[in-house]
């Protein structure tokens, strides 16, 4: 008796799916195509913005460096030149 009392009762997140999919019945077939083809063109876009974002990490890194390795060369004092 107690598994038939448990299988009755619903998690919450269940009724909300539940919910979401009887509103998906409502809408009309271009609707749903639309907000399926979007979905697709998002995650296949993220794959390109996430490429961009590394090789522009990178770039950063590496200006970084030669701005370091820049600034720090060109105040060295050249000890080799007179000062006759």
């Amino acid at each position: 008796m107690a598994k038939k009392d448990a299988s009755t009762t619903r998690l919450p997140v269940d009724q909300y799916r539940k919910q979401i999919g009887k509103q998906d019945y409502k809408k009309t077939k271009p609707v749903l195509k639309a907000t399926r083809l979007k979905a697709e063109a998002k995650k296949n876009s993220s794959g390109f913005r996430d490429a961009f974002l590394v090789i522009a990490a990178i770039l950063f890194f590496v200006l970084c460096v030669y701005a370091f390795f820049y600034l720090n060369l060109s105040t060295e004092i050249n000890l080799d030149v007179d000062m006759d």
